[in-house]
Order: C-alpha cells, then sequence, then structure tokens
C-alpha cells in the first residue's frame, strides 16, 4: 500500500483532505504533518522568509522518513520552498496548487485569482504566470484580496468570512473565464452559493491535488 504524506499549517484542514482522499485514493494510506509555524511566521512577516523554507524543507523530509512515498504540501503561501524541496528529494514533492494552476491556464485567458490573505494570493498569481509561460499562453489574471475575511475566520466568525468571500466571487470576479481560490478553505463558499451565482468555472486546489497524487501514483511501475 502507497502512503501520502500531507503537510498542512493548520489542523482544520486534515478533515477536508481526509474526505477527498477516501473517494479518489480509498487504497493510499495517509499521515498527516502539521506546522501552523510556517503560515503563521510568513503572515507576520509579509513574506516566505528563508527560515520557513528551511522548515518546509525539513518537513518534506519528515514524510519520508515516516515512510511516505510522496509529499503534498497543501499550502500555497509556501510553494517557492516546495519547489526547492522537490529538487532535494528522489520521491515526488508536489504543490496543491500546481494542478489547479495547470487548468486554469488550460481553460480560460482572463484568470481571476482571489484569496483572503495577500501573502498567499501573490504566490498563486506568480504559479499561474509561470505556467502560462511554460505553455506558451496569453493570459490576464485579476487579483482580489478579500479584506476582513481572514480576521474573520480566525476570530470564530465563519458567517462574516463567507459573506465577504461571496460578495467577492460574484461582483469583484464578474467577467472571468475562470476563478482561482487560493484558499483551499473558500471552497465551501462556492458550494454554499445559489446555482448560477458565479457564472465561471472555480477551481479549488484540495480536489486537484489529490487528483495528481492518484494519477502519479497510478503511473508508477508495478
Amino acid at each position: 500500500m502507497a502512503t501520502l504524506g500531507l503537510v498542512h499549517n493548520s489542523p482544520v484542514l486534515a478533515p477536508i483532505f481526509n474526505e477527498i482522499a477516501a473517494r479518489v485514493i480509498p487504497d493510499v494510506r495517509i499521515l498527516h504533518f502539521v506546522d501552523e509555524s510556517t503560515i503563521k511566521n510568513t503572515i507576520a512577516a509579509g513574506h516566505l522568509q528563508k527560515a520557513t523554507m528551511r522548515q518546509v524543507i525539513r518537513l518534506v523530509g519528515s514524510t519520508f522518513d515516516a515512510g511516505c512515498d510522496i509529499a503534498l504540501v497543501t499550502c500555497s503561501s509556501i510553494g517557492r520552498a516546495v519547489d526547492m524541496a522537490a529538487e532535494l528529494y528522489d520521491q515526488p514533492v508536489l504543490r496543491v496548487d500546481r494542478p489547479m494552476a495547470e487548468k486554469a491556464v488550460a481553460t480560460g485567458r482572463r484568470i481571476g485569482v482571489i484569496a483572503t490573505l495577500p501573502t498567499t494570493l501573490q504566490p498563486t498569481a506568480d504559479l499561474i504566470w509561470r505556467v502560462a509561460a511554460e505553455e506558451g499562453k496569453d493570459v490576464e489574471i485579476v487579483e482580489h484580496v478579500c479584506d476582513g475575511a481572514f480576521a474573520a475566520v480566525m476570530a470564530g466568525d465563519g458567517a462574516t468570512h463567507d459573506r465577504i468571500v461571496g460578495e467577492a466571487l460574484t461582483g469583484a470576479m464578474a467577467g472571468m473565464d475562470v476563478i482561482v481560490l487560493a484558499q483551499a478553505s473558500m471552497a465551501r463558499v462556492v458550494a454554499a452559493l445559489p446555482p448560477g451565482a458565479v457564472a465561471a468555472p472555480v477551481l479549488a486546489s484540495p480536489e486537484l491535488g489529490i487528483e495528481r497524487v492518484r494519477d502519479i501514483l497510478q503511473a508508477r511501475p508495478r
């Protein structure tokens, strides 16, 4: 049985990924590795620091020390460190947002990127630019930060978070060919909106990230 190591910056992500993994890769063992310092220190600094990069690389190494066959890092804010880790280990090291960026570039030219934190928005937009350049695609990216939403959810006010994000999806993101959610936690807002409220397809990273794990594992020699 293959083992997947999931590296999170918050324990609240574990059940989200457990549910998806149970559907998409039910025969894969899941181990969770949680370190809140990676996102909290990045938010405090306003950017990804070298110390945090080293910590992410150590966390990825911990998954392989624990016997994992593949590592998936579920935070977009630390994506640069994940790319570095991928260069250092022989086993696959995946960014959860890479499949989402690829699908966005394949779906349309005018791409909306929405986040509740600037530290998550920029790495996601940068990744989409990079994927578009690799594939020779001309895209336009419209970025939007949902001011106040992150503070609300951190204070336990999920309803205010969902209202702010929902208003952005139906307002600031109008006219997009495709909308990318920079944070996995925002997906529930889309599901709660009335049918047709958002005209463009909305992409979230968890499902696409787990599907990429499935594809890699299926392609391995038996």
